[in-house]
């Protein structure tokens, strides 16, 4: 496992850290399975876990403590995200800071997040969904600076809307936050028109989430892929948006050298950006957590495979099923 460096915080994360969401609201999920894989990430060298109230209102919350618990002589790094108070994601542009992240909200959350996790702090604290226009309320960075100043959290970051990264680079260039998540992949490039030079300039670290763009570049969705009704997959992948996936996926297959994987590409992809501190990939397994993490040992694409991915760019905008 290599290690970048955390924007201004200094901290060393593993390039490949672990998005816990698929651990409690996937349908599929073994407890034990779950268990085992986290452990795995921590032996091979994963230092990075990212939760959120919403993923199991704070079962995965609680897993992230469980797993710092059991390993003291490790440094893991901790990020939670406080959920918009009116529960909907993504945010809209009429919502308003009181709609999403009044004060009191956000301290009730923060402290509902450490109980849930069973920890005294994290390392870093998120708003789970974001509008750039309440850069003009300052009430939440107030609130934010006071929580940090009582050692609740020691980093402030955003986790961007999908689809939407220049719709936070006012936040970054406000010099208020000291990370942003943000959809990064071989179709979802782009985070580097706006966003990322905005993050160079402030020494904002960046997350790379959906690396696999929700399962489409894992190269295993068909056209009859079918999830249960209590799995949000099911209302992601509506028909237009499933055919038009399996579609770019399968244009992308021509292009995987010879014992290379699909998701192995992908992420070795995310690694060719150095202005990425992390990416996220959701882990169910253990036989994930190997494959995905070998990524960081590998090294980003060679230049010539990189460049013949460029143009399977996928500019995309919110759509009602995009959540």
């Amino acid at each position: 496992m290599k290690y970048r460096r955390f924007g201004r915080t200094g901290w060393q994360v593993s390039e490949i850290g672990y998005g816990m969401w698929g651990l409690a609201e996937w349908t599929g999920s073994d407890p034990d399975e779950v268990w085992r894989a986290l452990e795995r990430s921590v032996e091979l060298g994963c230092n990075f876990f990212d939760t959120a109230w919403a993923y199991g209102e704070g079962k995965s919350e609680a897993l992230l403590g469980r797993l710092v618990r059991a390993h003291p002589e490790k440094r893991l790094y901790t990020a939670s995200k406080i959920p918009p108070k009116n529960l909907m994601w993504p945010s809209r542009r009429e919502f308003t800071l009181d709609d999403c992240f009044p004060p009191d909200h956000i301290e009730k959350f923060v402290h509902t997040s450490l109980k849930n996790a069973g920890l005294e702090s994290f390392d870093l604290m998120q708003f789970h969904v974001w509008e750039d226009s309440w850069v003009e309320d300052d009430r939440w960075v107030k609130k934010m600076q006071e929580l940090r100043g009582q050692g609740l959290f020691r980093a402030v970051g955003i986790s961007i809307n999908r689809w939407e990264p220049a719709n936070g680079v006012r936040a970054v260039r406000s010099g208020v936050v000291d990370a942003v998540q943000v959809i990064y992949n071989i179709f979802d490039q782009n985070p580097e028109d706006e966003l990322f030079p905005a993050c160079r300039e402030q020494d904002v670290g960046i997350i790379a989430r959906v690396p696999f763009d929700e399962g489409t570049l894992a190269g295993t969705l068909t056209r009859e892929s079918r999830w249960p009704e209590d799995d949000w997959r099911s209302t992601y992948f509506v028909p237009e948006n499933l055919n038009s996936s399996v579609e770019h996926a399968d244009a992308l297959r021509p292009l995987i050298p010879p014992g290379m994987t699909m998701p192995e590409m992908a992420l070795r992809f995310i690694l060719n950006n150095p202005d990425v501190a992390t990416i996220i990939p959701g882990m169910r397994t253990v036989k994930h957590v190997e494959s995905n993490l070998a990524a960081s040992d590998k090294g980003p694409l060679d230049a010539e495979l990189h460049a013949k991915l460029r143009p399977h760019r996928w500019d995309r905008t919110p759509k009602e099923w995009s959540q």
